[in-house]
């Protein structure tokens, strides 16, 4: 179930990246900020599954 949600999130943290790196500055900086905002998020929630992961082992 974790190895599950940790590949949703990894899914995720590429999309975001994606976008980030391929936004254009017709999509503000609010929308930027929240994306990064999210990808913060994201990356520390995978931390978190994987520690998890890892001590379940």
């Amino acid at each position: 179930m974790r190895q599950n949600e940790a590949r949703q999130v990894r899914a995720r943290i590429a999309e975001l990246e994606r976008n980030l790196t391929g936004a254009s500055p017709l999509r503000g900086r609010q929308h930027r900020e929240e994306s990064g905002n999210e990808l913060r998020n994201a990356k520390f929630r995978l931390e978190r599954l994987e520690e998890c992961i890892a001590a379940m082992r």
